[in-house]
């Protein structure tokens, strides 16, 4: 009487499974990941979780410092400003208007960039040659300086801000996935699949897009922390959100001058612009690493 074999097949895991593997495993890239994460809820309930309104002004109690100094009061944990408004509750506050405004722009830079970068890398001759001329030139001006001629134009306002550095990144955005996509459209595979008779739509995206989703992650990341920056440079130039807005930029130019007399007005906007920017470049990279081990 013979034995039945039993065969267990393993399941091999996918190619998310090792890049999910990979980043979980990069203590540097978590950090970054629950970050982010944690400014992205802050820019939904920031507003809930402030302990006042934002424009909330406590008599007596004007530029009093945080809860753990000598002198601090656990009713305003980060200190108060020069009009005794509580730090804390202006911070949670301004979430939305520098790291929310930041991502919807990197959001948008990246779709246009994505459909004037495709259609660049795609075509060839006199469209093709005008579009880099025009690329080359912009990308030539910072995009801080660009973000402020244009703002300097349309005035000063946290939606002509937007603008301004949405219309900043775009060249730089379409520059990448125009040079990504030309590079992968004269590789072998794609060679081939147009030989087999491949649509350019199914070679965009089963040939060239899983091929530059490195890269594509690599420059959102990038270009979110640029925005954060200009966004909060602009602030601090009164050029972006106009008092008493609670933009962290804005708060760090208006507290200056209480620099040497109340240092947590500055040093507390400046902490936040600076961790948000981290945080975003310890995600960025993290996936960057993990995407590359996991495709080889």
């Amino acid at each position: 009487m013979g034995s039945d074999n039993i065969y267990c097949e393993k399941k091999t895991p996918s190619p998310l499974h090792y890049i999910w593997h990979n980043f979980h495993s990069d203590m540097l890239a978590m950090i970054g990941f629950y970050g982010v994460l944690s400014l992205i809820l802050l820019c939904f309930f920031g507003n809930i979780l402030a302990p006042y309104t934002l424009e909330q002004q406590f008599l007596g109690y004007q530029l009093l410092p945080p809860s753990w100094s000598r002198y601090g009061d656990v009713s305003f944990f980060l200190g108060t400003d020069d009009l005794g408004r509580d730090v804390l509750s202006r911070l949670l506050t301004g979430t939305s208007s520098t790291f929310g405004s930041a991502l919807l722009v990197t959001l948008a830079a990246v779709c246009g960039g994505l459909l004037l970068g495709v259609l660049a890398g795609i075509t060839h001759g006199l469209r093709s040659a005008i579009l880099n001329h025009l690329l080359d030139t912009l990308l030539c001006i910072p995009s801080l300086l660009l973000a402020i001629i244009v703002v300097a134009f349309s005035g000063p306002s946290l939606q002509h801000t937007l603008f301004a550095v949405w219309l900043a990144l775009l060249p730089r955005m379409v520059r990448t996935i125009y040079s990504a996509v030309n590079d992968k459209m004269g590789k072998e595979y794609v060679v081939a699949a147009r030989l087999d008779g491949a649509s350019t739509y199914y070679i965009l995206i089963y040939a060239i897009f899983p091929n530059i989703v490195a890269i594509l992650v690599t420059e959102f990341t990038r270009a979110l922390s640029i925005a954060i920056l200009d966004i909060a440079a602009l602030g601090f130039l009164n050029l972006g959100a106009q008092l008493p807005s609670s933009e962290w930029g804005a708060m760090l130019g208006d507290s200056l001058e209480l620099l040497y007399i109340a240092p947590w007005t500055v040093i507390v906007p400046g902490s936040a612009i600076f961790i948000s920017a981290l945080m975003v470049n310890l995600l960025g990279d993290g996936m960057h690493r993990a995407i590359n081990k996991g495709v080889k």
